[in-house]
């Protein structure tokens, strides 16, 4: 089919005279008529692929630089902080959803069931194997009850780490000429153990928190049985709860900064700014666990290497903040400090509040 452009603007009737319209901005050329213009409108709608999203996120890495260039009225060059941020939210936890990060739950029961297959190869006597195989239990089981009850994934892991326990004392028993005491019922298997029951108590039968709490303990046997069920529901739920938590850090700036004299909108901008650049360096973790995830069972050095990449990402977060804020806001480095430290307790303490509903919500939404 051609995809020669018409005379006149099919939006306004005007006549053309190049790619665009003059009269209304519509593009000359229909993305219904080609499939080429079709995938770039595509892609120029949501990332606009002219070198801006690039050019905006190497700017992006300099604290305050792409907040100072956009306040400051230079705003052509780069990718507007709302766009960034939806694209880097969106972006950033697809692909958490994609990467498996449930395993790390289970790294140190694993440890430990590694070390008591060691010792249980050096015990002797049956009356050695049993002791070491108590103290092992005792400490996984006290492990396991200081975990809160929305940490499924770990909670399993030590129920397969004393399993495991169990079996290799039993197989070291049976070595020594011994016979395995029946294991206590709790403690037969994993699987007497997947359906622990969660239960949140509400005042009333049929207000809003008691529908949630019966949504989560129907959902709590499956999301055991399949801890990826509340990873998905959780990622899921993240970006619509930054778009309230975005505004609000915003409203906090305004607060601290009053002495500034700038509108809430110019705050937006950096609050925008710095989320998007926190998406960033999660998404620099996501990636991180994926490649530690795949590589690291070949390579043993590889998970060294990936866990002080990601211990440096953590680091730069807060510092990034604070040096935004201080280029942005220009104040002296003891008044810069003292408000990051406020502000960022108080966002601290809402963050860890609104993660806790967000894990609540998901096990009921699973």
């Amino acid at each position: 089919m051609s995809d020669s452009h018409p005379a006149a603007c099919e939006n306004c009737a005007a006549p053309l005279r190049g790619r665009f319209c003059h009269a209304c901005g519509q593009a000359a050329h229909s993305p219904v008529r080609s499939f080429a213009h079709a995938v770039e409108e595509v892609f120029e709608s949501f990332w606009h692929l002219d070198g801006r999203i690039f050019r905006t996120l190497r700017r992006l890495l300099s604290p305050g630089a792409l907040a100072i260039d956009y306040l400051g009225g230079r705003r052509a060059p780069y990718v507007a902080p709302m766009r960034l941020f939806v694209v880097l939210c969106v972006l950033t936890f697809f692909v958490g959803k994609l990467v498996d990060w449930s395993d790390d739950a289970t790294v140190a029961p694993s440890v430990q069931v590694n070390g008591a297959a060691r010792m249980f190869a050096g015990a002797g006597t049956v009356a050695e194997v049993e002791r070491l195989r108590d103290a092992n239990v005792a400490e996984m089981e006290e492990g396991r009850e200081g975990l809160p009850a929305i940490a499924a994934p770990a909670r399993r892991g030590f129920d397969q780490g004393i399993a495991e326990i169990r079996r290799q004392a039993d197989l070291r028993i049976v070595e020594l000429g011994g016979t395995p005491a029946p294991a206590p019922p709790a403690a037969a298997g994993v699987e007497t153990r997947g359906t622990d029951a969660l239960v949140v108590s509400t005042d009333g039968e049929d207000g809003w928190l008691a529908r949630q709490a019966r949504r989560i303990e129907q959902n709590w046997p499956r999301i055991e049985r399949d801890p990826s069920l509340f990873k998905a529901a959780f990622m899921g739920s993240v970006p619509s709860a930054l778009f309230v938590l975005v505004p609000l850090f915003a409203l906090l700036l305004k607060l601290f900064y009053l002495d500034s004299g700038r509108l809430y909108l110019e705050h937006l901008v950096v609050a925008l700014y710095s989320h998007a650049f926190l998406l960033l360096a999660l998404l620099g973790q996501f990636v991180l666990l994926a490649l530690e995830h795949t590589i690291a069972p070949y390579v043993v050095t590889f998970g060294m290497f990936t866990g002080l990449l990601a211990g440096l990402l953590w680091l730069c977060m807060p510092v990034y903040l604070l040096l935004m804020q201080k280029r942005v806001y220009g104040q002296g480095w003891l008044l810069t400090g003292t408000k990051f430290a406020v502000l960022g307790g108080i966002y601290a303490f809402v963050l860890v509040n609104a993660a806790v509903a967000l894990a609540l919500l998901s096990l009921a939404r699973a």
